[in-house]
């Protein structure tokens, strides 16, 4: 990430709150482009060194991404992302969720409710992700996953990804 981009992660167990805020030098409809798109999270939408396969996704209200995350070995982490609302270019909002294959939710592992907002910011673009879990506990069990410094990993991956898009 380059030094002079926001990045914050807050996480507030009393409110059950993972607040993540970064900016990208890039345009709002790229940065979004690359929220939405299973060709483009594919490529950058994992920690390294996994990667990301698309089984199937509806960018639509009530549509969903069903995706996997692949270590170098070969292991899949399968994940469901169902979408709640969305307003193009400015946000949407959806339940996240680990799966199986099939895509049915694992109830034994927190589930959380992303409100992701896409700003423009001087020639940049600030995401601001709120993630909500249904308790403390659940949120302490995400960051003890490792949730902090595999979003912020993720997160530079799409860095990376950017000026290659715009080029």
């Amino acid at each position: 990430m380059a030094a002079d981009l926001h990045y914050d992660f807050k996480a507030d167990k009393e409110s059950r709150t993972l607040t993540i805020s970064r900016e990208f030098a890039a345009n709002r409809q790229l940065v979004w482009d690359c929220h939405t798109k299973s060709e483009l999270l594919d490529q950058w939408f994992a920690p390294k060194p996994l990667s990301t396969k698309t089984k199937q996704m509806e960018f639509r209200d009530g549509g969903y991404w069903h995706y996997a995350m692949v270590t170098p070995e070969g292991d899949e982490y399968w994940n469901r992302l169902d979408y709640i609302s969305i307003h193009p270019t400015t946000g949407y909002t959806a339940m996240d969720g680990f799966s199986n294959a099939a895509g049915s939710i694992n109830p034994d592992m927190p589930r959380s409710r992303w409100t992701v907002t896409f700003e423009d910011a001087s020639g940049r673009t600030m995401v601001t992700t709120v993630v909500v879990y249904a308790s403390g506990e659940d949120l302490q069990k995400a960051i003890d996953m490792g949730l902090e410094a595999g979003m912020a990993s993720t997160l530079d991956r799409l860095d990376e990804l950017l000026p290659t898009l715009t080029a």
